[in-house]
């Protein structure tokens, strides 16, 4: 286990997702899943893939729409990934990856407590609309140079295009707003990410690396008369112009030393940041003058890990870390505020301890327990100053501790006359927390309860199966209470039109899915989602609140071949 550094700043250690790679075994292979169901659900997924001689290739689609279950609730989503790869030899290989995606989505609001109450389905926002595309293409070399080394290369570059409409709440038969705004954040951004790993000796092993980007992310607002104008219009008033530009680097080192059965991993990274701010137009409701400045920062991160193996197939570990949150384009000019033009916060800084255990001793079972604290320093929030001047400040400290606890085993290897092919697992994972402010500007904030942070939130459930023909699985999932704010208050008062509780009640939901096993290479599947059909909302903003989905069920097919 190492400290989670060679992933980049994090509070905790980021999972690095790895795209699924090409099936080498076959010149074409391919496998497509079609599902329908509730709310006008339709998800189509489809991939192929293969090898011809000294090139791989996979390449695949999805498409998923619905009508959701309010009004301006629907969407509809495209994704396709293409992966060409030429091996060089054996140990070369140069591969190039696209990734696309689009959403084109309604948005139908937040309400109030009151209107959740009467009916959770209502629409607030009923002209409100929201556009997002994303294309990105990565060139990647890979030399296994040596039986022990390897190195990764990777240049990347993209585009991002986040749209958006929206115009103030109301609810028919009450007067439509008078404008509505048009936001365009456009991001275009190029990097490059090298990684050399090297084992060495009997067991050790070093990782180093560098990653460093540009972007430049221009944001536009309009207002406009049209209610339901197009993401490209721009006959309405300008106001709001922002030319941000972000200039990013990091380099990295970790290194696996084994002694017998035990090994330590020390880690080190160093990051840094720039962040260019060039407003040229601010909304007319604002006091300040347009914000041109640049901030720099420059943060060295260090981390070790310990492990212990033993017995059989089980193991020790302890994970210390630092980590921090870089600063963000909203941290230093916004066009929702007034701020101080000596606003320039520190990062928050992080400190994290894990220490466990976890392993495989008997065939079937998995179990991971561990105990964990995270330490926040220089928590960034929004201060207001007066009433039309806000400012990004570190604000105070904060520490949450608690358990994790993951349990999987197979019950029927107890019985292994009747087991074969048959299995019944039982998972339960399980996360207890105790959060609090340590310290803040405000000494009535010390000892309350950070915002989304509840005490216990588990996750259990069955799975029966028989391999090759069937899978039903049965899940619940309870979160406890917690508060929304970090004031630990409602807003509002009971009765008041923008009344919202001061916590989000427990919740427990379950769900339902399957699949069988037609033909050889044909597979029925379907589920329900939120079984019971528990009416809940577990997001909430100073503007209202959002309903969680109710019941959904949904059925299809999938082919492979």
């Amino acid at each position: 286990d190492g400290s989670g550094l060679l992933s980049g700043p994090e509070p905790q250690p980021v999972i690095n997702y790895i795209s699924r790679a090409p099936d080498t075994t076959h010149k074409l292979s391919g496998y497509a899943e079609q599902v329908g169901g509730s709310d006008g659900l339709f998800s189509s997924f489809n991939t192929v893939s293969g090898a011809a001689g000294d090139w791989d290739y996979r390449a695949n689609f999805h498409h998923r729409q619905s009508d959701g279950q309010r009004v301006n609730g629907d969407y509809q989503l495209e994704a396709g990934d293409l992966h060409v790869g030429y091996h060089f030899n054996p140990r070369q290989k140069l591969s190039f990856d696209f990734h696309g995606y689009s959403v084109d989505s309604g948005d139908a609001g937040r309400m109030s407590y009151t209107q959740y109450l009467k009916n959770r389905y209502t629409t607030t926002t009923p002209y409100n609309h929201v556009w997002v595309n994303r294309y990105t293409g990565v060139l990647t070399f890979e030399d296994q140079y040596s039986p022990d080394g390897l190195l990764v290369q990777k240049l990347w570059t993209g585009y991002q295009d986040l749209s958006k409409r929206s115009a103030s709440n109301f609810i028919p038969p009450q007067p439509a707003p008078s404008s509505t705004t048009l936001d365009d954040q456009r991001f275009t951004y190029t990097g490059f990410d090298t990684r050399l790993r090297q084992r060495w000796a009997r067991g050790n092993a070093l990782t180093a690396g560098v990653t460093a980007y540009v972007s430049h992310s221009p944001w536009q607002q309009y207002s406009s008369p049209d209610l339901s104008a197009a993401r490209d219009d721009r006959s309405g008033t300008p106001v709001y112009d922002n030319n941000r530009r972000t200039r990013y680097g990091a380099v990295f080192a970790e290194n696996v030393f084994r002694f017998g059965r035990f090994h330590i991993v020390p880690s080190v990274r160093y990051e840094y940041e720039e962040l260019r701010i060039a407003e040229t137009l601010i909304p007319a409701r604002l006091t300040r003058a347009p914000i041109e400045t640049t901030y720099t920062r420059a943060v060295p991160l260090y981390g070790i890990g310990f492990g212990n193996d033993f017995g059989r197939g089980n193991e020790t570990y302890v994970n210390i870390a630092q980590g921090y949150r870089p600063l963000r384009y909203l941290d230093v000019a916004s066009p929702f505020g007034n701020f101080d033009p000596s606003n320039q916060p520190q990062p928050t800084k992080y400190l994290s301890y894990e220490a466990g255990v976890h392993g495989w001793p008997y065939a079937g079972l998995y179990y991971d327990v561990s105990l964990f604290q995270v330490r926040a320093r220089d928590r960034i929030e929004s201060q207001q100053l007066s009433n039309l001047e806000t400012v990004d400040v570190n604000t105070g400290n904060t520490r949450h501790r608690g358990a994790e606890l993951e349990l999987d085993y197979d019950v029927l290897r107890l019985a292994p006359a009747i087991a074969g092919r048959d299995h019944l697992t039982l998972f339960v994972n399980a996360s207890l927390l105790d959060a609090r402010f340590t310290g803040s500007l405000n000494p009535a904030q010390v000892g309350k309860v950070p915002a989304y942070a509840p005490h216990y939130l588990v996750k259990a459930g069955a799975t029966l199966k028989r391999d090759d023909v069937y899978t039903l699985s049965l899940t619940a999932q309870t979160v406890g209470s917690q508060y929304w704010q970090d004031s630990n208050a409602a807003l509002g008062t009971p009765g008041a039109a923008n009344y919202i509780p001061a916590e989000l009640a427990q919740v427990t939901v379950v769900d339902l899915s399957a699949d069988y096993r037609l033909m050889p290479h044909l597979r029925l599947l379907g589920g329900v989602s939120n079984l019971g059909d528990r009416r809940y909302y577990n997001r909430v903003f100073q503007s209202g609140l959002e309903p969680a989905s109710g019941r959904t069920v949904y059925g299809g097919a999938s082919y492979e071949f």
